[in-house]
């Protein structure tokens, strides 16, 4: 205390006292001015390996059984489907279906996209993928059994393909490899949806984002969302066509296993369990990337719109009532590249975010939480968490919890953590 009194007396004698308080004011300012937009600007969750010990090639999503094992199955681009369990030593994978041999992975959007579980398949062990595959260039949705021996191991050999989705043809110009949709998943009606894009592009033309005009050709899957039957097959298809389809009898011209169309790329899509909503993230082209809570019957725009916004840019009119418009979009190279669309969150271990819609930009790497009023029509958004850069999240999963995981291009898987 003597020393500070005796420093205190020089600076005055100095004159700088007053000097000393101004700087001290302004440091002290600046260092809490620091501290509160750190805490402004921090994201109130981060990302965590959920499984640090496993890593995977290319996961494109991740997938519960719902059978009581508590197991998760780890989609890989390549052709691979992996069973995660918790073994007294860890979390371990191990193969539980290798279709490489099937799978064209020639592009960086095609491969094993999607798996999904039958509802009762812990007693009729059956499942249901979605891959790309050439010659001639077709997506393909398959039904597979479970081995009658080893739970964690499928049989390779007992694939039944429900439908093939001829994708249109290349040229010089157009890429058809590209817009394949790719999630699967079972409704709480219990019947099978299945995203499928509008299957190409044409390279460097911004106004002809979707050549073969397919988003609004109803009489073809391409551009839509269908629901179809997989108990219950009918006239002579291996699935049958739901009663309550929108488009029975082929009204409209349109292909009865249609449930809504008008998508350019739904990639990934989901119900929440408790509202039994669809909640679809849409792919945009260069402006838009969407979010649509999705109806049976209606359709959602594209080529016509791209989000809520006139398609292509040169158009100032384009009868935007006929149409479902986004709940929710953001601007395509702004805020993201591509939309990954994924769950309500409904688990219990992060209760800020329960009843918010959890989706993330593939490149951006951000991850927004989306507080939806559906009386209202108002949207509160935002951003929870980011990926490192340079690991594109490519999807969300759920566990028998309802607790939610990320996959990512760095192999492995996340979880999100407060921070």
């Amino acid at each position: 205390m003597a020393l500070i009194s005796k420093i205190l007396d020089i600076a005055k004698q100095h004159k700088i006292f007053t000097t000393l308080i101004i700087v001290g004011v302004f440091i002290g300012t600046s260092i809490l001015g620091f501290w509160i937009y750190t805490v402004i600007n921090t994201p109130p969750y981060r990302l965590e390996k959920a499984f640090p010990d496993v890593r995977f090639s290319n996961p494109l999503a991740i997938v519960s059984s719902y059978d009581g094992t508590e197991r998760l199955f780890v989609v890989e681009q390549r052709g691979i489907i992996k069973v995660l369990e918790n073994t007294p030593t860890g979390y371990q994978a191990s193969v539980f279906l290798n279709i490489t041999d099937k799978v064209s992975t020639t592009h960086f959007e095609e491969g094993l996209l999607g798996l999904a579980f039958h509802p009762n398949y812990k007693d009729n062990g059956r499942f249901y993928v979605y891959y790309t595959t050439e010659d001639p260039q077709r997506n393909i949705l398959a039904e597979y059994r479970v081995s009658t021996t080893n739970p964690n191991v499928a049989n390779k050999s007992s694939e039944r393909i429900l439908l093939e989705v001829i994708k249109p043809p290349a040229t010089d110009t157009i890429l058809n490899k590209v817009h394949n949709g790719g999630q699967i998943t079972f409704g709480p009606d219990g019947y099978l949806y299945l995203g499928i894009g509008d299957g190409a592009i044409e390279l460097g033309n911004i106004y002809n984002g979707d050549p073969y005009r397919n988003g609004q050709n109803c009489s073809n899957l391409l551009g839509s969302i269908i629901r179809i039957d997989v108990d219950q097959p009918s006239n002579g298809l291996p699935y049958g066509i739901p009663p309550d389809n929108p488009f029975v009898g082929g009204k409209g011209g349109c292909r009865e296993e249609i449930y809504a169309y008008g998508f350019r790329n739904p990639w990934r899509f989901s119900f929440d369990p408790v509202t039994k909503k669809l909640w679809v993230g849409d792919v945009g082209f260069n402006r838009r990337e969407e979010i649509d809570i999705v109806e049976k019957g209606k359709n959602y725009g594209w080529n016509v719109l791209e989000g809520s916004l006139c398609y292509p840019p040169n158009v100032t009119d384009c009868n935007k009532e006929a149409y479902e418009l986004p709940i929710w979009e953001y601007e395509t190279k702004k805020d993201g590249v591509a939309i990954i669309g994924g769950y309500v969150y409904r688990g219990t271990q992060l209760e800020g975010l329960i009843g918010k819609y959890i989706y993330a930009d593939y490149l951006f790497g951000k991850i927004w939480a989306l507080d939806y009023d559906e009386k209202s029509g108002s949207v509160h958004n935002k951003v929870i968490a980011v990926m490192p850069k340079g690991f594109p999240i490519t999807s969300f999963g759920v566990d028998d919890s309802n607790e939610l995981y990320i996959t990512a291009f760095d192999g492995f898987i996340y979880h999100l953590v407060p921070n």
